[in-house]
């Protein structure tokens, strides 16, 4: 399978720095409207992601209602390593599809563990579609 051609490529894929405040964060994630986002180290590394729900589980937990109290936290506090595991460029295709089928999307790496793209579950689907002849109306 070749992973390469169906996911979508870390430079039109939206992530956040790990140093980015919470409220810079919270502010790229709505404006995107994305329920959950890639998140990097300061080498491109991939360290994890960070949803909705760790952003408003943050908000209760410091009462950090006021944008202000946001810049003084960040992102690094959020990030979940469990949610959202990564896989290899050069995975199989049951890989994929196992992953695939747990998660909307799989941020893939390579050896290195820097952020290649990802890969949406849609993605996934038109891919399965097409090597079974299948033509989806959508």
């Amino acid at each position: 399978m070749n992973i390469a051609k169906i996911m979508i490529p870390r430079a039109c894929t939206v992530l956040l720095s790990e140093k980015q405040t919470v409220r810079q964060g919270w502010e790229i994630m709505t404006r995107n409207g994305y329920t959950a986002i890639p998140v990097l180290d300061e080498e491109s590394h991939f360290i994890g992601c960070v949803s909705e729900g760790d952003f408003l589980r943050f908000i209760l937990s410091a009462g950090a209602l006021d944008l202000q109290e946001m810049e003084k936290h960040s992102v690094a506090e959020l990030v979940r390593r469990d949610f959202c595991p990564p896989i290899s460029i050069d995975a199989t295709e049951a890989e994929v599809i196992g992953s695939a089928l747990n998660q909307n999307f799989v941020p893939i790496i390579d050896s290195r563990n820097t952020l290649c793209g990802i890969l949406t579950r849609r993605g996934v689907i038109a891919w399965l579609a097409e090597q079974k002849g299948i033509s989806p109306t959508v």
